[in-house]
């Protein structure tokens, strides 16, 4: 007996970033499938798809975020369902994207008695049946390794790239705000032609958020200088370093990162900092409260559809990015 079997495609996407998910469809040039997700009046969540996906390729598209009325742990829970879900309803193939990989910064143990939740992130998807997961511009390389499985690691920095070729100018010098981005900065410095700076600080030893001395590593005096980081969070790290560029000489600086996490003060930071614009990418949802003028979104959704195309027919997806999503 023999059987011609064609795939099919299929896109769902949980409540935390409907927008990215509906953009992402729309370079696909196809629909996403209806999840009838739901809430119990104790809070449990519930998902039942609207049409059969037996041996269909499905990719679930959640942003591990906080919106209004639910947190991040429960984005992570809505998308361990769908996955779930997927797997009991005879998906071939289910492939988690989170444009947001929630946990990210628990890589490592730092401290004793601490877990490394962004591997225990890696385990429950593995669990609940994801054959493969994306990702954006994850807080570091090594979690590509937590997954018993294929990651796609993706870049923001061609979208983000082309924005900065487009608006600043030649004279740019590219600036990480800590040792830790050295790397990733390195990579911007070779798409935009531009020169490398070093915000260096030493911190008080055994003393939390305590600044020793800073100083800058590279020349700055009367240049545009675009600090790079992968996400801002509370934005205290970006804003410093915008100051301390600006001490030295600095013409003018904006920032460009892709995960808007926008925690605590940091809109009114970023608002009343040095900074010129802000420039992010709409991997997390951000509603008005989180939007100010020197905001700046750029979209990942070619991106990500660009990659969930290449899953689907089987074809490289580092191709993509030139080799520049590998590290």
């Amino acid at each position: 007996m023999e059987a011609v079997t064609t795939k099919k495609l299929h896109l769902f996407a949980g409540r935390h970033n409907f927008a990215l998910a509906q953009d992402v469809a729309t370079q696909l040039g196809i629909e996403i499938t209806e999840s009838h997700l739901a809430q119990f009046a104790n809070g449990e969540t519930h998902c039942r798809f609207s049409e059969s996906i037996r041996g269909s390729d499905v990719f679930i598209i959640q942003s591990h975020s906080t919106i209004a009325g639910a947190t991040l742990n429960d984005s992570i829970m809505e998308h361990l369902i769908m996955v779930d879900a997927a797997r009991r309803a005879s998906a071939k193939r289910i492939t988690a994207v989170m444009p947001f990989y929630g946990y990210a910064r628990q890589d490592r143990k730092s401290e004793g008695r601490e877990p490394i939740t962004a591997r225990l992130i890696a385990d429950l998807f593995k669990a609940a049946g994801a054959s493969r997961l994306v990702s954006v511009d994850l807080h570091s390389g090594q979690i590509q390794g937590f997954f018993s499985g294929p990651v796609d690691h993706l870049t923001a920095m061609p979208v983000l790239v082309k924005y900065l070729r487009e608006t600043k100018g030649d004279n740019l010098v590219v600036v990480s705000p800590d040792a830790g981005r050295v790397k990733v900065a390195e990579r911007y410095t070779q798409k935009l032609n531009a020169d490398l700076a070093i915000v260096h600080k030493r911190r008080v030893k055994g003393v939390k958020n305590a600044v020793e001395a800073k100083d800058v590593v590279g020349d700055v005096d009367g240049r545009v200088c675009v600090l790079i980081d992968d996400m801002i969070d509370t934005a205290g790290t970006i804003c410093s370093a915008a100051e301390l560029l600006m001490e030295r000489g600095a013409k003018s600086v904006v920032c460009a990162a892709t995960h808007a996490v926008f925690s605590g003060p940091a809109v009114e930071r970023l608002d009343l900092s040095v900074m010129e614009e802000v420039i992010v990418t709409d991997t997390l949802p951000l509603p008005p409260e989180k939007r100010f003028d020197k905001l700046k979104v750029l979209s990942v959704a070619p991106i990500i559809a660009e990659t969930i195309r290449a899953v689907f027919e089987d074809s490289s997806v580092s191709q993509i990015f030139d080799g520049h999503n590998q590290n």
